[in-house]
């Protein structure tokens, strides 16, 4: 199962960067760690940026799937802060590695993605236009990320106000356009 085979791929690079805090991530790592060969990674993925964007687009497809069985819109993105709370020490571990940059684009694009799905299904930003609505999404996700990175234990403790404030800042800008 070539599924089963990418996902083999994405735990043990996961694994590199989180347990063995791997600075310069390879395929041979990788291929070591798993137990493969350099040619059965390269029939999965064409480069190790494409093995993180595969993990990124599965994991924002699970999000979604999660914050659908939330209550309310609120209880979504109170969830997705959960997940970007607990996966920041992993994330900022893949910023310090040879692929940072392509770790931070997309990062940039998993919250976009987020957000664009879950303004859609909250029934925000309908009456804007296409230009103001994906103003209106890269303003936030510079925000949520902007948060993120400034993560304090201040912040996990008034995480139910943040995400209070950030759902009513987006209603609030919803009704502006």
């Amino acid at each position: 199962m070539a599924a089963d085979m990418k996902m083999a791929i994405a735990e043990a690079a996961m694994r590199l960067l989180r347990d063995k805090q791997t600075k310069r991530l390879t395929v041979k790592d990788i291929v070591e760690e798993c137990h493969i060969t350099r040619q059965a990674f390269y029939y999965h993925f064409a480069d190790i940026p494409e093995l993180f964007q595969w993990m990124l687009e599965r994991g924002t497809e699970r999000l979604l799937r999660e914050c659908r069985i939330r209550e309310d819109p609120e209880g979504a993105l109170r969830y997705f802060f959960l997940l970007g709370i607990n996966a920041g020490p992993q994330i900022r571990k893949g910023f310090r590695t040879s692929y940072g940059h392509e770790i931070g684009q997309l990062m940039d694009q998993y919250v976009y993605r987020f957000l664009e799905q879950f303004t859609e299904e909250a029934g925000l930003y309908q009456s804007c236009s296409v230009f103001q609505r994906k103003l209106a999404l890269r303003y936030h996700s510079g925000g949520i990320l902007g948060i993120f990175k400034g993560w304090s234990e201040e912040d996990t403790r008034n995480l139910s106000q943040i995400v209070h404030e950030t759902y009513l800042f987006m209603v609030k800008a919803s009704e502006t356009f």
